[in-house]
């Protein structure tokens, strides 16, 4: 077989087809510097926008709606009141303390008795306050007729003297008379001088007894007056001891000084009661009053006399406020409300109660939802929604009166305007809100 070479083909003869002879070179066209420069800034420029129109302002910040509360601004009437949680206690309450202290001996009540007045509660002995009282009535007693014997005394000193003015003006009355007699027998000569002389000087003696016995008597009357009032007074004070003395003894014996029932009453017999030990209390029977806490902004708006209700098995009771507790503790200051006629039934001590507190009487006002963003505004300002509900700005405005309810709008906002009374909690110090309709996952 015989093979026919092409020609290009021998061995070391031309160069292989490669294909170079069919490519073109193509001319690539580049930007200048000012384009790319131009270029550059654009792009800039365009990303500066988008952040400034994007981007949250430092006194703004975007809010999803539904983490929000929206309410609107409407007239209506305002009601003034204020709930109250009460609870019953006993409108009259008397506690019981040991006057002296003591053993106990026996018990005579339980707790929870009703007791009338006057009524033995339980038995006491005090063997040293026994003993106290017995020398304490002997040594008054003594004293007392000490007093009685000086008394004697002093009476018999006034009889005394009495009988010595008796004489005294006896001797006078006698030394006149023969004075008077003697007196024309002298002048004629029947009496001589000297017997005269005598008798006059006898009758002007009797005259200066009688005179001198008349002033002591009246000192000594003064004085003993004087002396006897003192007595009589300190017989007094120690009889007002002896009884003392022995209403301490009776002491021991503890009565229920006021009708009602007894709580709080859990002594044994043998147990040692120390002086001024509380031991219980008596309660006013079927008669109750309830306390109850007031927030302390109201402290300057509830009065006497303000009307209540309270609302207890689908019936309500009307009640007033009779005592104001100005102490506040916690935020909240104390009310006394005590039931106008008939209160309700079965209702039992420490049981708790809704009451509502009339404050006034109802009004129009403008009016907006209780929120919790009065808590932290204080009532001064709040977030206005725009009406196209994009946004909310702050503005400052002047809430009045406010109940559970709603609040009374003062100054500020418009009926048909929208506010936000949700809490202000994470945006409180903005001045503006960007709405969203829903916030991100």
């Amino acid at each position: 077989m015989s093979v026919v070479r092409m020609k290009g083909d021998q061995p070391g003869g031309d160069r292989p087809v490669t294909g170079s002879g069919m490519d073109r070179a193509v001319e690539t066209k580049k930007f200048s510097t000012r384009t790319k420069f131009a270029l550059g800034g654009a792009v800039l420029l365009v990303a500066i926008l988008a952040f400034w129109f994007f981007a949250p302002r430092g006194g703004s910040q975007t809010v999803a709606t539904d983490r929000l509360t929206i309410s609107p601004v409407r007239t209506g009437q305002f009601e003034d009141f204020i709930p109250l949680r009460a609870r019953v206690t006993p409108l009259l309450t008397v506690y019981l303390d040991a006057i002296e202290g003591g053993r106990v001996e026996k018990v005579i009540a339980e707790d929870g008795a009703s007791l009338a007045k006057g009524e033995l509660i339980v038995e006491l002995s005090n063997a040293e306050l026994q003993l106290s009282t017995l020398a304490r009535q002997t040594e008054v007693e003594q004293q007392i007729n000490n007093m009685r014997s000086q008394e004697l005394a002093l009476a018999q000193t006034r009889l005394a003297n009495e009988r010595s003015l008796i004489d005294a003006d006896l001797a006078a009355t006698k030394a006149r008379r023969q004075y008077e007699r003697e007196q024309p027998l002298a002048t004629r000569g029947f009496v001589s001088g000297k017997q005269f002389n005598d008798t006059r000087d006898e009758y002007m003696s009797a005259q200066k007894r009688m005179d001198v016995t008349r002033r002591s008597q009246a000192t000594d009357e003064r004085l003993q007056g004087s002396q006897l009032a003192q007595q009589r007074a300190s017989a007094a004070s120690m009889q007002s001891s002896l009884q003392l003395a022995r209403a301490n003894l009776d002491a021991l014996n503890l009565r229920a000084p006021v009708a009602g029932q007894l709580s709080g009453f859990s002594i044994q017999v043998g147990q040692s009661l120390q002086r001024g030990e509380r031991i219980g209390q008596i309660d006013s029977p079927g008669r109750n009053k309830l306390m109850a806490g007031v927030d302390e902004f109201y402290l300057g708006r509830v009065q006497l006399g303000q009307k209540a209700s309270v609302d207890w098995n689908g019936k309500t009771f009307a009640a007033r406020v009779t005592k104001i507790y100005p102490q506040v503790q916690n935020g909240q200051f104390q009310v006394d409300l005590q039931f106008l006629g008939t209160e309700p039934a079965n209702i039992q001590r420490g049981q708790t109660m809704q009451a509502k507190l009339t404050l006034g009487d109802p009004a129009p006002a403008r009016l907006i939802p209780a929120g919790a963003f009065y808590n932290e505004t204080g009532g001064n300002w709040v977030f206005v929604v725009s009406p196209d509900g994009g946004s909310a700005v702050k503005r400052p405005v002047r809430l009045g009166r406010r109940n559970p309810d709603s609040i009374e709008v003062l100054e500020g906002l418009d009926p048909g305007e929208h506010v936000i009374t949700s809490p202000y909690t994470g945006f409180a110090d903005k001045d503006r809100l960007d709405l969203t309709a829903k916030g991100k996952d």
